[in-house]
Parts: C-alpha cells; structure tokens; sequence
C-alpha cells in the first residue's frame, strides 16, 4: 500500500500549497528574500516534499510565474466579459480590472514587474515567461483593440499605458493610476 504523502493527489495538494505559498511571500517580500525555509512553513509541507517538488528555487520561481499567469489571463478575461458589452467598453473594462487588482489588500505591484526587476538577468528563463506574459497581456489588448475598430499601435500603446500603471500604483499603494490610465485609454479610443 502507498504511503498516503506520495500519493498523486497530495503530491498536486503540496504542489497548490507550496505555488500558493510561494506567490504570497514572493509578493510580500520579494523573491531573493524569501527562503525555501520560510515556503515550507507558509505551505505546511516538510521541506523535503518541497524540495522534491521543486529541486531548485528558480523551478519554484517559474512555476509561481506560470501559475499567475494563467490565472491573470482567466481571471482578465471573465472580468472583461462579466461587465462589458460594446467593443470600446471591453478596452476600458481592462483599466477597471486593473483598479479592482489595485485595490485588493496586499496588493504590491505586477508580480512579473517586479520579479524581473529584482533578479534582473539572474534567470534568463524567469526573465521569459515575464516576456511571455506581457506579450500575452499585449496581445489580449491587441485583439479587444481591433474589434473596437482601432489600429494595431494602438494596442501597444495601451499596453505600455496599463504596465505603466501597473508600476506606478504598486509604487505608490493606490489604485489611483488605474483610473487616470482609463481616462487616457478613452482619450486614445476617442481619437481613433
């Protein structure tokens, strides 16, 4: 019979907790200041199990990045969908989004932003996924862009327009730069 901790269904429980614990610490404090230590208390799994789902810090780090990333996608695209209709609607409901993740407690900025920020090109692979995430980010916005009618640049420009809120509100703690990019994301829709 099967020792019950190495059973698939702890070992994707363990997996949940300790991606979930990771998450929560990375945003707190930062990736280089947290050790496997301190995951392995958050999640409640022994650091053996820990370590033998994640052999090295920096699988953690991109398992965490894949993880959010997923959810980000989902979790952007059913707001979208839940509270506009019109196409130029559904491209300022991304800005509403953005509020609404501004203003959640505990809240400290883009994940991605500032996990590259730290590591800087310590991990090239870490490094990709954040380049995937916001090429993928972009790329939502590209696709809400043009069924409102607006030309491809557009798409960048709001995307470097949300990012940089994304920075300005994790820095100052409000979920203030939210608001005032939708406001220059309508300036640019109306312009089109």
């Amino acid at each position: 019979m099967a020792h019950p901790s190495r059973t698939g269904a702890d070992t994707a429980e363990d997996r949940a907790r300790i991606l979930s614990a990771a998450r929560t610490l990375f945003n707190e404090r930062g990736v280089q200041a947290v050790g496997m230590d301190a995951i392995r208390t958050a999640s409640g799994v022994p650091l053996k199990r820990l370590y033998r789902a994640f052999p090295a810090k920096d699988e953690l780090v991109q398992a965490v990045l894949r993880e959010a990333d997923r959810t980000v996608r989902e979790e952007l695209t059913a707001y979208v969908d839940k509270h506009a209709d019109s196409p130029r609607d559904r491209v300022l409901a991304v800005f509403d989004y953005l509020h609404d993740w501004f203003g959640q407690p505990g809240f400290r900025g883009c994940l991605f932003l500032n996990t590259v920020g730290e590591l800087g090109t310590v991990s090239p692979r870490v490094t990709d996924l954040a380049r995937v995430h916001k090429q993928a980010f972009r790329d939502h916005l590209g696709e809400l862009a043009a069924a409102a009618g607006l030309p491809p640049e557009r798409a960048d420009q709001l995307s470097v327009l949300a990012n940089g809120a994304m920075a300005t509100a994790g820095v100052l703690g409000t979920p203030a730069p939210a608001r005032q990019a939708r406001e220059i994301a309508a300036t640019l829709l109306d312009a089109s």
